[in-house]
């Protein structure tokens, strides 16, 4: 598929001229490198599209790639990875079966005040709503059990923006595009925890939500 010329991108204002017809994930992650749907791909070192099981049990969709990611091309590769990764193994849930992204394909950032350090910047919602078509794309491909929402930036992207994960976290909703779509925090949120105590406290509930779309999981292949 040849790129698309700036004023194609503006008059769509999103990612779908991007987006192959009869999409498989490969022709995906080959397309989303040449978007440029929204602004981001600018400040961006490349497109950080989805990996994963390509039938999963559960989709882990976060809010966007970080510094990390962004350098080396691959979703939840950083310290927020790395802590995912731990919580699936505590939660029962095998990381081959499942498919990780994000609601945003390219890095946000804006530069630190003093050094070169590169600081997420959270991505506006018209860049969210600009991306959506990818995240749509790939739900569409994968077929995923249950989708869960990493944070408030994919929670409120599938569920609406009054969603609040606060009050609705650990609990399965209905989205037009999953009848089983469940919310909890970022995993970089327990990074930012004030102390240890609290950071423990913060793993173990991030644990228990991931329990349950575990349990789901079992109780739809008893039920099968």
């Amino acid at each position: 598929m040849p790129p698309r010329t700036p004023s194609q991108t503006r008059k769509k204002g999103d990612a779908t001229s991007f987006v192959p017809k009869n999409p498989t994930l490969k022709r995906l992650q080959d397309a989303s490198r040449r978007c440029r749907g929204c602004e981001l791909w600018k400040n961006a070192t490349q497109t950080v599209f989805g990996e994963g099981d390509t039938r999963p049990s559960i989709m882990l969709i976060g809010e966007q790639p970080g510094d990390k990611e962004d350098i080396a091309g691959h979703p939840f590769v950083g310290p927020a990875g790395h802590i995912l990764n731990e919580c699936l193994d505590e939660a029962g849930i095998d990381r081959k079966d499942v498919y990780v992204t994000n609601a945003v394909k390219h890095f946000s950032w804006k530069p630190a005040e003093h050094g070169k350090r590169r600081i997420h910047k959270k991505p506006r919602y018209s860049e969210i709503k600009a991306c959506r078509p990818w995240l749509d794309a790939e739900i569409g491909v994968t077929h995923p059990e249950i989708i869960v929402c990493l944070g408030a930036t994919a929670a409120q992207s599938l569920l609406g923006r009054e969603f609040s994960v606060m009050r609705d976290r650990g609990k399965f909703m209905s989205s037009p595009v999953s009848a089983h779509v469940m919310a909890t925090v970022h995993p970089s949120s327990i990074l930012r925890a004030q102390d240890e105590k609290s950071r423990r406290e913060q793993k173990a509930a991030f644990i228990t939500d991931l329990r349950v779309a575990a349990a789901q999981i079992k109780k739809r292949r008893r039920a099968a």
